[in-house]
């Protein structure tokens, strides 16, 4: 059985592009990060997230473009909300660019069934999440088709999605 890399290693190996699309209205609820922001304590989020911003901040200043697409139900959910209140301090300050779509928006779209990042066009890491938004699991495939699918799906989304801070939530 072949070892799924880390992303610290997926991001080293990067040299283009690293996109994630990501379609769920609320991910591991369990986050420790979420029940503190739920019972409003104050975070950072690059140093609660060091690692992340690290690896993110290492690939863009290598020159990867690094983008993460949201596809969310308007009006958001809890989670969401947690989302775009720590995306500035993490995924911004880290090197990405980060944008929100309407689900409404993205019902003519044909869109994986999974999360997923895609790699430089062609290593999709897929994300298994449970109906409570737990991960389960990772799959790593290089399938050609698989990867077209995901690039074009991520696209077709990003072209449509409104840039972080243009985002409101509603």
């Amino acid at each position: 059985m072949t070892r799924t890399p880390t992303f610290e290693e997926l991001f080293r190996d990067c040299q283009r592009t690293a996109v994630h699309l990501e379609t769920r209205d609320a991910y591991m609820k369990s986050d420790p990060a979420f029940v503190d922001w739920k019972a409003g304590q104050p975070l950072d989020p690059a140093e609660r997230w060091a690692d992340w911003h690290g690896i993110v901040t290492a690939a863009a200043s290598r020159g990867v473009e690094v983008r993460r697409a949201r596809i969310v139900s308007v009006p958001v959910s809890e989670y969401i909300r947690f989302e775009y209140d720590v995306t500035d301090g993490l995924n911004i300050a880290a090197g990405e660019d980060v944008r929100w779509l309407s689900r409404r928006s993205a019902t003519d779209l044909s869109l994986p069934g999974n999360d997923f990042w895609l790699f430089d066009s062609s290593l999709v890491l897929v994300n298994h999440f449970d109906g409570e938004g737990e991960n389960m699991e990772v799959e790593l495939t290089e399938d050609p088709e698989i990867a077209k699918l995901c690039e074009a799906a991520f696209e077709a989304v990003w072209q449509r999605a409104t840039p972080h801070a243009e985002f409101e939530l509603t």
